[in-house]
């Protein structure tokens, strides 16, 4: 009985003190030992019947500091450098020029806009061809000069999205007009813009394959749609806004399509035939040349799922 007595005035003074400090000065009884460790509840630490809340009251717990807290003592928290390695000033210069060509493609992309709201969609499709040429510039330099970084490979994924995602379906929108329904060209071009957003975001997180791309590369559709433009496939309005629709849905797509620098490592005789063609109807060789990419990804789908 007494000591069930020690232990009750002992709790009331633990409750009680965190209110009124007086109280807690009063004195302070020793805490019994837990005779077994099933004593001890998760309701109750140390098995005096304090809760959570006693606990911080009584002893807070400071946050934790992560990495990102870290500051110097000389000042702030330092920056990470946008060109990580040895920072010469050749090394430098070569970073600048390198994201100077991305800069351009984004440059491009918005006059290929300018032009298209002005009427002159031919136009604006060669800034489109000349974003493309911009963007496989930027990469291939990066590589050689050994500058590249995660900034680079951020600022041309958002300079992707300007000209290709949305400077792309801008000038098809243009060139549309007048020839198929307003709203079937908004959805075609809606999906030319989403299918590029959901591409890009999906590249910067997955692993690369040197081989194959997953799904059309927002570059090569945003190419083929220029060169649409510019050569104007004698087909029905409607057949044009599937085909941008179709391209839409080929870059979301998990269909392996083999890369450039694949395709022309393929034998001379290959080339023999779209040459030839685009000498007799360059339009209906580039329809052909297209289409039989876009069936490649589905059939090269098939084969390795036989030989897995």
């Amino acid at each position: 009985m007494r000591r069930s007595g020690t232990f009750a005035r002992q709790v009331l003074l633990v409750r009680v003190g965190r209110r009124d400090p007086q109280v807690e000065s009063a004195g302070a009884v020793a805490r019994p030992e837990p005779r077994y460790a099933e004593d001890l509840r998760p309701e109750e630490p140390y098995g005096l019947g304090l809760d959570a809340e006693d606990l911080e009251s009584v002893a807070p717990v400071s946050p934790a500091v992560g990495p990102t807290d870290a500051v110097d003592a000389t000042g702030p928290t330092m920056s990470i450098p946008l060109l990580p390695g040895e920072r010469t000033l050749a090394r430098r210069l070569r970073f600048a020029v390198v994201n100077a060509c991305t800069l351009a493609s984004l440059t491009l992309g918005l006059f290929a806009i300018f032009q298209a709201m002005q009427g002159d969609v031919r136009v604006a499709a060669y800034c489109l061809i000349a974003c493309v040429a911009f963007d496989g510039l930027d990469g291939a330099l990066a590589r050689r000069l050994g500058v590249a970084s995660p900034f680079g490979a951020q600022l041309d994924s958002l300079a992707d999205m300007c000209s290709f995602g949305l400077a792309a379906p801008i000038v098809v929108y243009a060139s549309l007009v007048g020839s198929v329904s307003t709203p079937a060209a908004m959805v075609a071009c809606v999906l030319v813009a989403a299918g590029a957003a959901i591409r890009l975001a999906r590249f910067n997180v997955s692993p690369k394959d040197g081989r194959f791309f997953c799904g059309v590369p927002t570059t090569m559709v945003a190419a083929v749609l220029a060169l649409a433009v510019l050569i104007g496939p004698p087909v029905p309005g409607t057949v044009q806004v599937a085909g941008v629709a179709l391209l839409a849905f080929a870059m979301v797509s998990s269909f392996p399509y083999a890369k450039l620098a694949r395709l022309l490592r393929l034998p001379p005789w290959v080339w023999l035939a779209p040459v030839t063609g685009a000498l007799i109807d360059v339009r209906l060789t580039f329809a052909l040349v297209v289409v039989g990419y876009l069936i490649s990804g589905p059939l090269l789908w098939l084969r390795q799922r036989r030989t897995a």
